[in-house]
């Protein structure tokens, strides 16, 4: 059984981080590209950040030098360090591992960014 479970979100004042985590079972980890995604409120779900079986990362435009992806392997579990968070970064953050036709997705946790 595939599972994918997010955690670490919460309520944050701007400008400050969260570290979201995302613990994977049930798959050959290695393989796989992970990914965050978000999804706003009345908006389409969107790529946060990416990071591929070697390593190499991508990120939307928005977050990148405030947002890291990283992958731990031997863990099998992906993060996404949050700095300088703004009121636009409000949304249900969701983990994603993908692999050829193989994707898969956790419940989300709320990441609400207000003063």
């Amino acid at each position: 059984q595939v599972q994918l479970v997010e955690s670490g979100g919460g309520l944050v004042r701007p400008g400050e981080s969260l570290w979201l985590s995302c613990s994977v079972s049930g798959i050959d980890f290695d393989i796989y590209t992970l990914a965050w995604y978000r999804q706003a409120p009345g908006k389409q779900r969107q790529l946060v950040a990416a990071i591929t079986r070697l390593n190499k990362a991508a990120y939307l435009p928005s977050v990148k030098g405030r947002f890291t992806i990283t992958r731990n392997n031997a863990a099998t579990s992906v993060h996404l360090q949050m700095h300088w968070l703004k009121p636009e970064d409000t949304a249900v953050y969701y983990c994603n591992a993908r692999y050829e036709d193989l994707d898969y997705w956790g419940q989300g946790t709320r990441v609400t960014v207000s003063s």
